[in-house]
């Protein structure tokens, strides 16, 4: 599928010269394999957020489940979720389901692909359990998008894309050691995918998992799919190979079925180095399929590569060409939320740090996408709302410093966050105005998500005496004298001009008060008691 052939480079449609000049960026040196380069290319096979199948009207979940349920519902019982399509009973015929190709396009325009006005589907050959119709319904010769392509920070690579195509997943089959068998549940047959294959355009482990990464960014921001590796909604097939510098691109071969950003980077460095081993002992590398064992790292042969005859593709005959019009085009366009890209930049022009940028972009990165593409509300949002006429950067210490930390110390994600956007301006509003300390206003917020209260922050702090303590407070008074009273050596090393040991009582003080003390207010009083 991918383009590792000794071949002259040839653009990808709508790709500008300028981009090319990112793929062909000169070489650079890799301490790990000096005299060699590295050649990448990536496969993605990521589960549509759809709530129905590709071709069956069967749910990925009951029809009434909350959006935030994912379609492969890892909790249902076995082949529960089966049409007789699914199971390629004989007589049955597919239906596309338009929100799959919805998303798809949705996808592809944001990777600046062009969407083809006219795409169709093929069968694509090969005998597993796990497929029952002994065929997957994909489009390999007619893809719906073509072009496009990813910017990546590290050294301003540029990863083309060549096509983005619509396919049905197949089943999941569990062996069972002590009997022996194979066990395979249907449920996931048929769910739809979308494969997006990249040109070779990476050159280090490094560089793919920065490409898979923004991509799994890139499809939760457009609410086309979770991304989650772990799950299984987005696995990865990589292509590798080596050559030395100068020569042509050298025989790749293809890592199947990744399942997490850290093992893919470990096992193109253990392909990487398996091919440098052979070519430097004067053997050939074979043009192959190969696994990774996670436990060895390191990679290992499952048969010989196929080639397209070897699938035998052909049309499918119960699929009418899919034709989609600009019209179409333009109003998925129109409806497109932000962009990773032009969020970066937003936060960073109104005064956030790349430090604090990243953060938040992390945890959104990691939000819930609804079925159907509805999305949940992430952290930028979050601190959108928040920051509406307040100080982001105060907003935003808050966020990433008290509540992330806090979500973090109870081992909860950001969406299980209890606050609401108003809860928490509201108290940064207290703290801001003076009304409350920074110390009381972490005390409130830990009180706050410990209880999942839904109160007003004033009237919480008012209820729990966190309100912040005046200067002519009579039990600002009191707590000073007693310091005084509690430390009277501090008391006369002050008198003899040891200004520093005034801080040791302001600890005092504020601890007496619970935090509810200011601090500036407890250093005058004392000074003024002491003189």
């Amino acid at each position: 599928m991918l383009g590792h052939a000794r071949v002259p480079w040839k653009l990808a449609p709508g790709v500008r010269c300028s981009r090319l000049a990112h793929t062909l960026r000169a070489n650079h040196e890799d301490a790990r394999w000096p005299g060699w380069n590295v050649v990448v290319g990536i496969e993605v096979h990521a589960q549509i957020k759809s709530r129905t199948k590709l071709f069956s009207s069967q749910y990925l979940c009951t029809p009434w489940t909350i959006v935030s349920t994912w379609t492969s519902d890892y909790s249902l019982p076995p082949n529960t979720r089966v049409s007789a399509y699914d199971a390629a009973f004989p007589g049955t015929l597919p239906r596309l389901n338009p929100k799959c190709v919805e998303l798809g396009v949705r996808t592809a325009v944001a990777l600046n692909a062009q969407v083809q006005r006219r795409s169709a589907f093929d069968r694509k050959h090969y005998f597993y359990a796990d497929l029952p119709a002994g065929y997957q319904i994909t489009q390999h010769y007619a893809p719906f998008a073509t072009g496009g392509g990813l910017k990546l920070d590290r050294k301003d690579a540029f990863v083309r894309i060549k096509q983005i195509q619509l396919e049905q997943d197949t089943g999941k089959s569990t062996f069972e050691p002590r009997q022996h068998v194979s066990f395979i549940d249907l449920n996931r047959a048929g769910t739809g995918l979308m494969e997006i294959v990249s040109e070779p355009d990476m050159r280090s482990p490094e560089e793919a998992g920065e490409y898979v990464r923004a991509l799994q960014a890139l499809l939760r921001s457009v609410g086309s799919s979770d991304g989650n590796m772990e799950q299984g909604s987005l696995r990865c097939d990589v292509n590798v190979s080596v050559h030395r510098n100068g020569s042509p691109f050298g025989t790749r071969c293809e890592i199947k079925n990744l399942n997490s950003v850290k093992f893919m980077m470990v096992a193109i460095t253990s392909e990487v180095r398996r091919q440098i081993d052979l070519l430097e002992s004067g053997q050939s590398v074979a043009q192959e399929t190969r696994g990774f064992n996670e436990d060895r790292a390191e990679t290992y042969l499952l048969r010989s590569k196929e080639d397209a005859p070897d699938y035998r593709y052909m049309p499918d005959p119960n699929l009418p060409p899919l034709l989609i019009d600009e019209a179409y085009i333009t109003q998925i366009r129109d409806k497109m939320p932000e962009l990773p890209d032009a969020t970066r930049a937003r936060l960073q022009d109104i005064g956030l740090s790349r430090r604090d940028t990243d953060v938040l972009m992390d945890v959104d990165s990691g939000r819930e996408v609804g079925l159907d593409g509805e999305l949940g509300k992430g952290a930028v949002a979050y601190f959108d709302q928040v920051a509406q006429g307040r100080d982001p950067k105060v907003v935003v210490n808050w966020i990433t410093h008290e509540l992330l930390g806090q979500l973090a110390y109870r081992k909860e994600t950001f969406s299980e966050n209890p606050i609401s956007a108003e809860q928490m301006g509201e108290l940064i509003d207290l703290i801001q105005a003076g009304k409350m300390t920074g110390t009381s206003g972490k005390t409130l917020l830990r009180h706050m998500l410990d209880t999942r209260s839904s109160g007003e922050p004033s009237k919480l702090a008012e209820q729990l005496s966190l309100l912040a303590v005046r200067e002519d407070n009579t039990s600002l008074e009191k707590w000073c004298t007693d310091a005084i009273a509690a430390m009277p050596q501090e008391a006369e090393a002050f008198r003899k001009g040891n200004m520093n040991v005034v801080n040791r009582m302001v600890g005092r003080v504020m601890k007496a008060s619970r935090g509810t003390a200011d601090a500036r207010a407890v250093r005058d009083m004392l000074v003024k008691l002491l003189q």
